[in-house]
C-alpha cells in the first residue's frame, strides 16, 4: 500500500520565481523507462497547466537525461543543480525515483590531502596495490584545503559522439570499477583500524541516487524543504528471477577478496534498505516530504520484465501528475487569489527597479573613496544642483550608485528620505515620455505613503485646473499623479469589480511638456526637510542623445532644496555632459566652503570615478577565490599582479577570477594565459566555454541573451536552444535541460536574474558582454536577423505571427497565446510575449507581420491592457515606423483605446466588448479590421462567457482617428491662418510667425524646416491651390512650395504693392490659383492679378475693373475667371493676356465664388448676399448671356464661405443665420438650414458624397453634422478646444483649433455614422422571428421595418395609413399583424404584400394563437373577435373586454383581467367559461402569465402579493408563495419563463428581484445603479437588464463610465455572463428564443446582442459580410428599405 507523509496539501508559499524547477533524483541504470515517460507524458501537460493557470513555467532537471554516460555531471555539479532548484523553484523542487537497484558508488572527484594520504598508507600497509589510485588522483594546491583531484582521463567527461570505440568505453568502465574497488578497500581498512568513522566511510560507498537524495533532504534549511519534495519508492520482489539469483550467489563469492574477514564493503543490498526503510521514513515528519512506497511481486521465473516496468511507469505518470498539480496549485493558488486585486504596472516596475538595485549593490566589493563624496553631497542641505558621477567604462559607476542607494537611509538617519533609483538602460521602455511618466508616478506614489508637509502654497492637482484652496490634503495632491494600471492578474467574477476604488488612471495621451511641468510641480511641493528626495539616474549615457536631452530638459533647474539628484555619465559621452551643462548653468552665487573651484565653473557638482587600485583588485580577486574554495600559487600570483597592473577595473578582477579558478597547481600558465583587458577576457571566457560545452550551444545562448529586449527566462532559453530551428550543421547534438543549466552555472557571475513583469530574466551584468558577443558572433546584419527571427518563431509558438483567417475557427493559431485563462476569476497576460515579440519582429524586418499580427490583434491588445501597458499600446499604434499599410486602421484602434482609457483601466476585461461595439459600425470603412472583430467573437465562444454585439449603430459622435496637440513651443500662441493642399498637407501659421505642417501620414505637427538664409523669416499667412502652398512673410515676401516635391521654398519675385500705392502699407495676399506651373495671385483691395511662372520665374499682370474677390481657372489652364467687388466677372486669356468677356450681376454685389460648368458652357456666380447668377458663355464670339438669376430676398447677411461638390452637383452657401443648398443641375434651391436661436454659423462644408454637411457655430466646441435628405442634425463631433476652421482632404475632415491642435476624422466614418439606417422616431416595439435572423420594429409612425440580421439592414418597410399602435408576428414568421387607427393589417412577410386590411370593431390590441391559425382582436368598447388567418373569417366574438389579454399556450382560452378578476374566454364560443377564485381571500388580481411549457396552467399574482397557479382544465388554485412585506412586486415588470421556473417581479432599489419557483426562494440581483429596463428570456436561463451606473460610479466624467449598461445574468447560478455599454437610451428590450438580446433605442436605431453561453447560435448571427458590402456600396439613399404599400382601403369589414 502506498504511504505518504504529512503535507498532502502543502502550505509552502510561492517562491520569488516564475518557474517550477524539478530535479529528478534517480539511479540512471534503473530508471530509463520511467524518466522518459515523465518527460514525454507528464511534464508537457504539467507545464501547460502551470503556464495557463499559474503563469509559471516548468523545467525538469534530469542529470542523466543524456544517453552518453560520459556527459553526465559529476557529484559537485549535481549538488549545485539541486541547490539551484531548491533556491529558485516556485513550488516543488525534488522528484525522486527509488527503484530496486541501488546503483554503483561514484568515484569522489576530490579528496582532501590528509585523507588521501591516510587511504594510501593503510592500503600499502595491508599489501594492497595503490598504483591505480596514485595514477588516478593528483595533488592540487590551488584547492582550499589542498586536495587530490580525480584526473580528467578517469573522470566522466563529455566527448563528441563516435570519438571513442566501444571496446575503449568498456575498458574505461572496467578501469573505473577496479579503481572503485581499491578505494573502497582502503576505506574499509581505515574503518577497521578506527582511523575513519563509519559515517564518513559511507560517503565512499553511496551511489549517486543516495548521495543526491541525502544532499537534497539534509542540507539547507527546513523551511526550504517543507512540502516541496515527492519521493516514489518502488520495491520489486523476485526482480531477477532464477537466473538472476544464481548470478547474485556467484557474485557474492567473488566479492570476498584480499583476506579481509572482519570488515567488508557494504553491498547495495544493504545500503538500499537503509535508504528506503530508515532514512526516508525518518524525514516524513521533520521535512514533511510526500513519500510513496509501492511493492511489485514478480514471477519467480521471469522476474521484473519490461512489460511490468512499463505498466509501473504508466501508473507512476498518473500519480506524479496528480501530486505535482496538488503541490503546485495549493502553494500558488492562495497567493494568486490574494494578488487578484488591481496592481498598477508603474508601481510594479519600480519595485523591480528596487530589486535590481539590491542585486547590483551585491557586486560592490571594493570600497571606493568616491562613496564618501557622494555621502557628503547627500547630507549637505540646500544644495540646488545635481551631482554628476563620471568615469570611464567598467569603472563601476552603476554598482557604486546602487550601493549608495542602499546606504542613504543610514546616512540620513535624522529624517525619512525617499530614495528612487532608476537604471534607465534596464528599463523596458527608454523613451523620454515613458521614463518621465514613470518617474512622476513613483514620486507621487512614494509620497502618498507619507504625510505631506504643511505648506501655504497651492499645488495644482490638475495641470488644466488649479484649485484656489491652500493647504491641500494628500488625496487632492496625489490623486492625479497616481497612475493606476492593471497587472497581469485580473479579476473577472466580481460584479462590483469595476467599482473598486483606485488612486487614479493613466493618461495615455499626455504630452512631454505636460510631464515636465508635472515633474517640476511634484519636486517643488512634495519633498521636505523631513522627507527629502534622493533621485538616482543611471544608464542615461547608454541612450540616444536626443532621448537624453529630452529627459535632462524635463528636470527642474535649479533643483528644489529638498531634492538631491545623482546622475552617472560615462566620460566618453560628451552629449550627455553637454545637456547637463546647458540645463544647469553656472549660478551667480559665491563658492561654498570646501567646494572645488573647477566645480563652481558649472552648475553641478562633479565626481570623477577613477580606475580601481591594483591592491584593492587583488584583494577582490583573493576574496572571490576564497569564496569558491580556490587560491593561486605564489608563481601564479606574480602573473595575476602583472595583469592587474595593466588593468585594475572591478569587472576585470571578476573575469580574472573566472580564469584563475580553472587553474591547478600543476597548470602550465604564462603571461599569455591572462588577457590584458576586459573585452579580451570576455572573449577568452567564451572560448573556454565553447571548449567545455560546445561552440554552438555557447554561441546561441549568449546571442539570445544579448539580443533580447529585457532578458530571457531560463525556460525560454532552454526552449530556444532545444528547438530544431537554425542550421543543422551548426548544432552539436540534442540540447538537454542539464546542458543549459550547466552552462548557466558557469556564467552565473556575469548574469543577473532580475525581475521583469513577474518573471525572473537573465541579463548581462555589464553591457560590455553584449558588445563582445555582438562582435564575436553577431558581426553581420544577417546573423542578427537570424537570431531575431528564431525568437519570433519561438514566441509565436512556431506559427506565423499573422494568420489570415478566411473563416472563424475554434482552434488557437498561436501555441503561446497572449492571454492565459486561469481560475474562474483570474486571467494572466503573457507579458513575456508582449514585451519581446514586438522587438524581435521589428529587428528581424518582419514589419508586416508586426502590423497585422500584433498591432491589429485583439489578443495582443487584451494582453497589453491587462498588463497595465495601455499607454504603450497607444504609442505603438500611433507610431509611423515600420509598415504603414494599415496606418489608418491603427489610428482608429488607438483613438478608440484613448477614448475608453479611463474605463478600461478600471475594467480591462471589458476591452473586447468595447472594441467590438465601437468598431462594428465602421467595418465596411476599414475591412482589414474584420479579422480583429472575428477574433473577439471566437475568443468569446471559446471562453463560453460574455455578451457580443451583432448589430449596433454608431454613437451620436464619431471618434477622431487622430488628435494632434499643439506644439508646446507655440502653445501660448494662436493660429492666424491655415491651408490644406489636395494631397492632404495641412499648414498652420501662428501669430508669432512660425509655420507648422502636418503631412497626413506623419504623426506629429512639425515646424517647417527652412534653409540657413530663411531661418529668420516670420510668416504672416498661407494660401493653397492644388499641390501648391503660398506663404507670405511679414517682410512682404511670397514663398511658393510644391508639396509634391522636396521641402524647398521658392521666392515669388513680386512686390505686394501697386505702383499707385507706393509708399503705403503692402496689401495682404488674398488667394491664388495654380494653373499647371503658373500661379495666379490676387490681393486684398487690389484690382489686378499677377501670374508667376515657376519654370521661368517671370511675372505678368492682368488689370481688372475693381478689387479682385475670387479667381478660378479653366480645366485646360488657358483662361481664368476673375470675380470682382462690383459684381463683375472678367474672363481673361492666359496666353494672350487679353480680356475675353465680362459678366455683370444685376445685384452689383461682390462676387464671392465663380463655378465653371464646362459641359454646359456656363458659369455660376455667387455674390456676397447669397444670390446666384447663371451665365451662358458657350459662344466665344458673343458676350456672355444671363440665363438665370436667383436673388436672395432675405436679410442681407454676408456669405461666409461656399463649398461646391461637382460629384453630387451640390453647392453649399454658408451665411451666419443659415446654410443653403443648391442643386447645380437645375440651379434650384434644394433646402435651407437655419441656425438655432442665439447661435450663428461660422463655416459649413459638404461631406465627400454630399449627403451630409458639417458646420461650425460661434462659441461652440462641437462640430455639428446635418443629414441633407432628412434635415436633422445627426452627429456632433467633439473637439478639445475652440474650433477655428474645417479643412477637407481627399479622405479626412480636419478641424483646426485656435491653439493649433488638429482633430482628424475619417470622412467615410462620418458618412457611415451620419447616413446609418434608423427609423425617424424612437423604436417602441420589436418582434423577432423564431429563427432570430429577421425582426420587425415600429416607432409609432406609419412604418414597420423588417430587418435582416444577415446584412444588418432593413429589407422592407410596411406603410400604413396611420400610426402603428400594435404588431404581432405569427409563430412561423409568415404573417405580420399590425394595428393602425383601429384597423388590422395582415402582411405577407416574405413578399411584403398587404393581403388583408380589416375595418370595424375598433380593436385596441391584436393577438395570434400559438398554432398561428387564428387571430384575436381585443376591443375596449365593441366586440373582441376571434378570426382565421390570413383571410379574417370570424370564428366567434367575445362580448366582455379583457385587459392585458393573453392566449393560453394550447390556444383554447383568452385569459385577461376585468375589474380585478381574472377570466378565461373560450376561443371557440367566445363565452367566459373560467374564473380565477381564491377560497381563502377573494382579492384582486394584479398580474398573470400563461406558461407555454405547461399549457394548462396560469401563474397569478394578487394584490396581497401572493403567487398562485391556476389550472384551467380543473379550475383548481394552489398558493405557492407569499411575498414578504418588505418585498414589493411591480405588475408592469412581472414576467415568467415558459417553464414557470422563474418570475421577474420588480426592478426597484437598484436591483432586479427574481422569484425562483422551482426552489421557492427570492433572489435579489444587485445592479450597478437604477434599473431602466429588465427582461426575462422565455427559457428562464437569463435575465437581462439595463441600468444607469452613474449613481454608483466614482466621480468620473469619462464617456463610458457614464453610459447605460446592459447586463446578462445566468439565473441558475446568478453569475454575470457579461455586459456591454450602450451609447443611447433604450426604449424596448426583449430576448429572443435564441438568447439574442434586441434593443430599440430612442433615436430610431436598433441593437442586437448575443449571449456567449449560446455559442452555436452566435455563429448563425454573424453578418453575411459579402452581402453587406454590396449593400454599402450603394448610395445611402438607395439603401432605404423597399416600400411596401398597404391596400388603399379595407378589403374586409366587420359589422
Amino acid at each position: 500500500m502506498p504511504s505518504q507523509g504529512k503535507g498532502r496539501h502543502p502550505t509552502h508559499p510561492c517562491r520569488d520565481s516564475s518557474c517550477v524547477k524539478l530535479y529528478v533524483c534517480s539511479n540512471p541504470e534503473d530508471s530509463v523507462i520511467e524518466r522518459r515517460a515523465l518527460r514525454e507524458k507528464v511534464i508537457p501537460s504539467f507545464r501547460e497547466h502551470c503556464r495557463n493557470w499559474l503563469s509559471l513555467d516548468v523545467r525538469l532537471i534530469d542529470p542523466f537525461e543524456s544517453g552518453d554516460p560520459n556527459c553526465w555531471p559529476d557529484a559537485n555539479t549535481r549538488q549545485q543543480l539541486i541547490e539551484e532548484c531548491r533556491q529558485n523553484s516556485a513550488g516543488p523542487f525534488l522528484l525522486a525515483l527509488v527503484g530496486h537497484q541501488y546503483g554503483a558508488a561514484a568515484l569522489p572527484t576530490q579528496v582532501e590531502a590528509s585523507e588521501y594520504q591516510l587511504l594510501l598508507q593503510q592500503s600499502q600497509q595491508a599489501g594492497v596495490c595503490t598504483r591505480q589510485l596514485e595514477r588516478a588522483y593528483r595533488r592540487d594546491e590551488n584547492v582550499v584545503p589542498p586536495s587530490y583531484r580525480l584526473m580528467s582521463s578517469v573522470k566522466s567527461s563529455c566527448s563528441p559522439p563516435g570519438e571513442e570505440k566501444e571496446d575503449e568505453e568498456n575498458s574505461m568502465m572496467h578501469h573505473q570499477e577496479d579503481l572503485r574497488m581499491v578505494l573502497q578497500t582502503a576505506v574499509s581498512l581505515c574503518v577497521q583500524n578506527r582511523l575513519m568513522t563509519a559515517e564518513r566511510a559511507q560517503m565512499f560507498y553511496r551511489s549517486a541516487l543516495d548521495a543526491d537524495l541525502r544532499f537534497a533532504l539534509e542540507s539547507g534549511s527546513v523551511e526550504d524543504i517543507l512540502n516541496r519534495c515527492v519521493i516514489y519508492v518502488h520495491k520489486v520482489a523476485n526482480a531477477d528471477g532464477e537466473r538472476g539469483k544464481a548470478q547474485r550467489n556467484s557474485g557474492l563469492q567473488q566479492e570476498l577478496k584480499a583476506g579481509i574477514s572482519e570488515q567488508t564493503v557494504p553491498t547495495p543490498s544493504e545500503l538500499l534498505p537503509q535508504l528506503c526503510d530508515s532514512f526516508l521514513p525518518a524525514l516524513l515528519t521533520s521535512r514533511q516530504i510526500l513519500l510513496y512506497t509501492t511493492t511489485t511481486e514478480c514471477d519467480h521465473r521471469h522476474g521484473y520484465t519490461t512489460a511490468r516496468r512499463r505498466a509501473y511507469a504508466d501508473s507512476l505518470c498518473q500519480q506524479v501528475f496528480s501530486d505535482l498539480m496538488a503541490l503546485t496549485d495549493s502553494s500558488s493558488l492562495p497567493q494568486l487569489r490574494g494578488k487578484a486585486q488591481v496592481i498598477d504596472a508603474p508601481s510594479r516596475e519600480w519595485a523591480e527597479q528596487e530589486q535590481l538595485c539590491s542585486i547590483l549593490a551585491q557586486f560592490y566589493s571594493i570600497t571606493q573613496p568616491e562613496e564618501e563624496k557622494i555621502r557628503d553631497y547627500v547630507k549637505q542641505k540646500y544644495q540646488q544642483r545635481p551631482l554628476v558621477l563620471t568615469g570611464g567604462p567598467c569603472t563601476g559607476k552603476t554598482v557604486l550608485v546602487a550601493h549608495c542607494a542602499e546606504q542613504i537611509k543610514a546616512w540620513l538617519a535624522d529624517c525619512d528620505p525617499v530614495v528612487i533609483s532608476c537604471f534607465c538602460s534596464f528599463s523596458v521602455n527608454t523613451s523620454p515620455k515613458y521614463l518621465l511618466s514613470r518617474l512622476c508616478h513613483q514620486i507621487a506614489f512614494r509620497y502618498e505613503e507619507r504625510p505631506l508637509p504643511k505648506t501655504d502654497s497651492c499645488f495644482c492637482s490638475d495641470l488644466d485646473e488649479c484649485s484656489c484652496n491652500t493647504n491641500c490634503g494628500s488625496a487632492s495632491v496625489l490623486e492625479p499623479h497616481n497612475d493606476c494600471c492593471r497587472a497581469e492578474r485580473v479579476c473577472d467574477g466580481d460584479s462590483n469589480f469595476s467599482n473598486t476604488p483606485h488612486s487614479s488612471t493613466i493618461e495615455v495621451d499626455v504630452s512631454l511638456s505636460e510631464l515636465e511641468e508635472r515633474l517640476a510641480s511634484l519636486l517643488a511641493h512634495l519633498p521636505s526637510t523631513k522627507h527629502p528626495l534622493v533621485l538616482i539616474l543611471d544608464g542615461l549615457d547608454q541612450l540616444d542623445n536626443n532621448v537624453v536631452a529630452q529627459i535632462i530638459s524635463g528636470l527642474p533647474s535649479p533643483l528644489p532644496d529638498a531634492v538631491k539628484l545623482v546622475v552617472t555619465v560615462s566620460s566618453n559621452r560628451a552629449g550627455l555632459l553637454q545637456a547637463i551643462k546647458l540645463r544647469y548653468p553656472r549660478q551667480g552665487s559665491l563658492p561654498r566652503p570646501g567646494s572645488d573651484d573647477r566645480e563652481e565653473e558649472t552648475g553641478y557638482a562633479c565626481i570623477q570615478l577613477q580606475s580601481g587600485d591594483r591592491k584593492q583588485c587583488a584583494k577582490q580577486l583573493e576574496s572571490l577565490l576564497r569564496d569558491s574554495g580556490r587560491k593561486v600559487t605564489s608563481g601564479q600570483q606574480a602573473l595575476v599582479n602583472r595583469a592587474l597592473t595593466s588593468c585594475c577595473l572591478p569587472l576585470y578582477a571578476r573575469l580574472l577570477h573566472a580564469h584563475t579558478s580553472l587553474w591547478h597547481s600543476d597548470s602550465d600558465v604564462t603571461e599569455s594565459s591572462l588577457p590584458d583587458c576586459v573585452h579580451s577576457s570576455i572573449s577568452a571566457l567564451l572560448d573556454h566555454l565553447e571548449q567545455k560545452h560546445g561552440s554552438s550551444l555557447v554561441a546561441r545562448t549568449v546571442s539570445y541573451v544579448s539580443l533580447s529586449r529585457t532578458g530571457l527566462c531560463e525556460s525560454e532559453l532552454v526552449d530556444l536552444l532545444s528547438s530544431p530551428r537554425g542550421d543543422p550543421a551548426e548544432r552539436e547534438g540534442t540540447v538537454s535541460q542539464v546542458d543549459v543549466e550547466w552552462l548557466l552555472m558557469d556564467l552565473k557571475d556575469f548574469l543577473v536574474k532580475r525581475p521583469v513583469a513577474d518573471s525572473r530574466v537573465l541579463s548581462w551584468v555589464s553591457r560590455h558582454f553584449k558588445l563582445v558577443v555582438t562582435k564575436k558572433y553577431l558581426g553581420t546584419h544577417e546573423a542578427r536577423m537570424k537570431i531575431h527571427s528564431e525568437m519570433v518563431d519561438y514566441l509565436s509558438g512556431g506559427q506565423a505571427v499573422f494568420v489570415n483567417h478566411t473563416s472563424e475557427t475554434e482552434n488557437e493559431p498561436d501555441g503561446r497565446p497572449f492571454v492565459f485563462p486561469a481560475i474562474e476569476d483570474v486571467c494572466w497576460a503573457n507579458t513575456r510575449k508582449i514585451l519581446e515579440l514586438p522587438h524581435h519582429l521589428q529587428q528581424s524586418g518582419r514589419l508586416e507581420e508586426m502590423e497585422r499580427g500584433l498591432l491589429m490583434s485583439s489578443g495582443f491588445h487584451r494582453a497589453m491592457v491587462q498588463a497595465g501597458m495601455l499607454s504603450d499600446l497607444v504609442a505603438m499604434l500611433e507610431a509611423d515606423e515600420g509598415s504603414t499599410k494599415f496606418l489608418r486602421e491603427r489610428w482608429l484602434l488607438a483613438s478608440t483605446l484613448k477614448s475608453s482609457a479611463c474605463f478600461l483601466q478600471t475594467s480591462p476585461l471589458q476591452l473586447p466588448t468595447v472594441m467590438e461595439t465601437n468598431l462594428l459600425p465602421y467595418l465596411h470603412v476599414f475591412p482589414a479590421l474584420e479579422g480583429y472583430v472575428r477574433d473577439i467573437r471566437r475568443d468569446r465562444r471559446k471562453k463560453g462567457k460574455g455578451v457580443g454585439t451583432l448589430l449596433c449603430s454608431s454613437s451620436s459622435s464619431v471618434p477622431p482617428i487622430r488628435y494632434l496637440r499643439p506644439n508646446p513651443k507655440s502653445r501660448a500662441n494662436s493660429v492666424v491662418e491655415t491651408a490644406c493642399t489636395e494631397c492632404g498637407v495641412v499648414v498652420e501659421i501662428t501669430d508669432e510667425g512660425s509655420a507648422w505642417i502636418w503631412r497626413g501620414s506623419a504623426c506629429d505637427l512639425v515646424e517647417l524646416s527652412l534653409s540657413k538664409e530663411q531661418r529668420e523669416l516670420r510668416f504672416a499667412g498661407v494660401k493653397s491651390s492644388g499641390r501648391f502652398l503660398l506663404l507670405s512673410t511679414r517682410c512682404n515676401e511670397l514663398l511658393a512650395w510644391d508639396v509634391a516635391g522636396p521641402e524647398r521654398l521658392i521666392e515669388v519675385k513680386q512686390s505686394l504693392k501697386t505702383e499707385s500705392a507706393a509708399g503705403q502699407t503692402a496689401s495682404t495676399i488674398e488667394g491664388f490659383v495654380s494653373c499647371q506651373e503658373k500661379l495666379c495671385m490676387w490681393w486684398k483691395k487690389e484690382s489686378f492679378v499677377s501670374v508667376f511662372d515657376i519654370s521661368s520665374s517671370t511675372v505678368t499682370r492682368f488689370q481688372c475693373q475693381s478689387s479682385v474677390m475670387c479667381l478660378i481657372a479653366s480645366s485646360n489652364s488657358l483662361s481664368v475667371y476673375c470675380g470682382q467687388e462690383d459684381g463683375t466677372v472678367s474672363i481673361l486669356d492666359l496666353r494672350t493676356s487679353s480680356l475675353l468677356g465680362t459678366c455683370v450681376n444685376s445685384t452689383r454685389s461682390a462676387v464671392m465664388q465663380v463655378i465653371l460648368c464646362e459641359e454646359e458652357q456656363g458659369i455660376a456666380c455667387v455674390d456676397k448676399g447669397g444670390s446666384i447668377a447663371l451665365w451662358d458663355i458657350a459662344d466665344k464670339q458673343q458676350p456672355p448671356r444671363l440665363v438665370k438669376e436667383n436673388s436672395n430676398k432675405g436679410k442681407p447677411f454676408s456669405v461666409l464661405n461656399t463649398d461646391y461638390s461637382e460629384a453630387v452637383s451640390t453647392l453649399l452657401v454658408c451665411q451666419s443665420h443659415q446654410v443653403t443648398l443648391w442643386d447645380t443641375c437645375t440651379w434650384e434651391m434644394w433646402d435651407q438650414f437655419l441656425a438655432s436661436q442665439g447661435k450663428a454659423f461660422t463655416q459649413a462644408v459638404l461631406s465627400l458624397d454630399g449627403h451630409l454637411f458639417l458646420a461650425l457655430l460661434d462659441h461652440f466646441l462641437l462640430v455639428l453634422v446635418w443629414r441633407v435628405s432628412t434635415g436633422e442634425c445627426v452627429l456632433s463631433l467633439e473637439t478639445n478646444t475652440q474650433p477655428l476652421t474645417l479643412l477637407k482632404t481627399a479622405s479626412d475632415i480636419v478641424c483646426v483649433s485656435q491653439d493649433g491642435g488638429l482633430t482628424v476624422w475619417d470622412s467615410e466614418m462620418i458618412n457611415a455614422a451620419g447616413t446609418a439606417t434608423k427609423m425617424r422616431r424612437g423604436v417602441k416595439a420589436v418582434v423577432v422571428e423564431q429563427t432570430g435572423k429577421c425582426f420587425y420594429t415600429a416607432d409609432g409612425s406609419e412604418n414597420v421595418w423588417r430587418w435582416s440580421l444577415d446584412v444588418g439592414l432593413p429589407r422592407f418597410t410596411f406603410l400604413h395609413d396611420g400610426p402603428v399602435e400594435k404588431m404581432q408576428l405569427s409563430p412561423n414568421g409568415s404573417h405580420l399583424l399590425s394595428l393602425s387607427a383601429g384597423e388590422i393589417y395582415i402582411w405577407q412577410t416574405k413578399t411584403g404584400e398587404n393581403i388583408a386590411r380589416i375595418k370595424g370593431g375598433g380593436a385596441a390590441d391584436v393577438l395570434i394563437t400559438p398554432n398561428g391559425k387564428f387571430g384575436v382582436s381585443i376591443s375596449k368598447r365593441g366586440l373582441s373577435r376571434v378570426w382565421k388567418l390570413p383571410h379574417g373569417g370570424i370564428v366567434c366574438s367575445i362580448h366582455q373586454y379583457l385587459s392585458d389579454a393573453q392566449v393560453s399556450a394550447e390556444g383554447t382560452f383568452l385569459v385577461g383581467l376585468r375589474y380585478g378578476d381574472l377570466l378565461a374566454a373560450s376561443l371557440w364560443s367566445g363565452s367566459i367559461s373560467k374564473r380565477f377564485s381564491c377560497i381563502e381571500n377573494s382579492e384582486r388580481v394584479v398580474a398573470f402569465r400563461t406558461l407555454w411549457d405547461h399549457p394548462d396552467f396560469v401563474v397569478v399574482l394578487t394584490a396581497s402579493e401572493a403567487v398562485y397557479t391556476w389550472k384551467l382544465s380543473e379550475e383548481t388554485v394552489c398558493q405557492h408563495f407569499q411575498l414578504p412585506l418588505t418585498f414589493h412586486c411591480q405588475p408592469q415588470d412581472f414576467h415568467m419563463s415558459q417553464d414557470g421556473s422563474y418570475a421577474l417581479l420588480s426592478t426597484d432599489n437598484n436591483s432586479v428581484n427574481i422569484l425562483d419557483l422551482s426552489r421557492v426562494r427570492l433572489c435579489s440581483l444587485k445592479a450597478e445603479g437604477p434599473v431602466i429596463k429588465a427582461c426575462l428570456d422565455k427559457t428562464g436561463g437569463y435575465v437581462v437588464y439595463v441600468c444607469n451606473p452613474s449613481g454608483r460610479e466614482r466621480s468620473c466624467a469619462c464617456d463610458l463610465h457614464s453610459k447605460l449598461v446592459l447586463t446578462v445574468i445566468r439565473l441558475s447560478d446568478r453569475e454575470r455572463v457579461g455586459s456591454v455599454r450602450l451609447h443611447k437610451t433604450p426604449l424596448v428590450l426583449i430576448v429572443s428564443e435564441q438568447q439574442g438580446v434586441f434593443v430599440g433605442f430612442d433615436d430610431g436605431s436598433v441593437g442586437v446582442f448575443s449571449v456567449a453561453d449560446a455559442a452555436p447560435n452566435e455563429e448563425e448571427f454573424v453578418w453575411d459580410r459579402e452581402n453587406l458590402k454590396g449593400e454599402l456600396i450603394k448610395c445611402p439613399l438607395d439603401r432605404e428599405p423597399l416600400r411596401c404599400l398597404c391596400l388603399c382601403k379595407p378589403n374586409i369589414t366587420w359589422s
